[in-house]
Formats: C-alpha cells, structure tokens, sequence
C-alpha cells in the first residue's frame, strides 16, 4: 500500500470506516494502542492526505430521498477550458453525489439521488441548460445491494 502504513494504521482506517464516531479511546483499545499513540497515527494519517475527515451515513429513505440514477454522458468536446466549465457546472447540483470521467462509450458518469422522478427532471434540465453534451442517458436503479462500502485497506 502507498504512503507507507503499516497493519496499525490499516486497523484504524477499517475501524474508523466501519464507524467515524468511535471515541480515540475505544478507537485505541480496539487496534491495542495508548490514547496517545493512536491520537499521533491519526495525525499522520492526515497529514498525509490518507484520512481525509469523517462523514456521518444518513438514510436517504428516512430523508425522502429515494430515486437514485446513474447518468452516463457523453460530449464532443475534449478542452480543458470545457471540462472546467463543465465541472463548475455539474458541482453546482447537490444532488450529484458523485462524479467521474471514464473510459469506454460514455466520457462522465454522474450518480444523482433525489425525491422522485419529477425531482429529477429537474435536475436533468439544470444539467443539460448549463453546457452542451452530445448525449445523456440514464439508468435508474431498482434496488441499493452494496452502497458506501468501506475502502479495501
């Protein structure tokens, strides 16, 4: 693994994945370290850029927040002064949760959870009113088997 960690700090980093609310102590006891010593592996953690902060999992179901759709786009234009705009606008969105380029038959795949399918569309207008794309094709999903699953450290 990068950045030189060792089995300690791929305990934590599991721990803290697993559950981001753990107290240091228990965080601590359950890697077998003093409070100290795991405060000071947290720290370098983050100084080098490996744990980046922690995030709470909130039920999108409870909140009302039950479409999710994986937008697939494509464009004909390959400028960095493009894809800057087009990332300026897409961040826009709240509800893009994630966004990546890729390789293959589409350029970007966008995951948008919002309310319902009239949510959505009006998402879709905001994305495609902020730039042009040569397609946009969306794949709604029926079921959430795995989401958020912790990184394989």
């Amino acid at each position: 693994m990068s950045k030189n960690i060792d089995q300690i700090d791929r305990d934590l980093l599991r721990a803290l994945q697993r559950n981001g609310s753990l107290s240091q102590r228990d965080l601590a006891e359950r890697v077998g370290l003093s409070q100290n010593a795991c405060w000071r592996r947290l720290k370098a953690l983050q100084d080098k850029g490996i744990l980046r902060g922690t995030r709470a999992e909130v039920d999108r179901s409870q909140l009302d927040l039950g479409l999710v759709v994986f937008v697939m786009l494509r464009t004909r234009h390959h400028s960095a002064e493009w894809l800057a705009q087009f990332r300026r606008h897409v961040l826009t969105i709240p509800e893009v949760v994630d966004f990546h380029r890729i390789g293959g038959d589409y350029d970007y795949q966008l995951k948008v959870v919002t309310r319902d399918m009239a949510s959505y569309d009006k998402v879709y207008q905001r994305l495609i009113a902020g730039v042009e794309l040569d397609s946009v094709t969306s794949y709604f999903a029926m079921e959430a088997i795995a989401e958020g699953r912790p990184l394989p450290v």
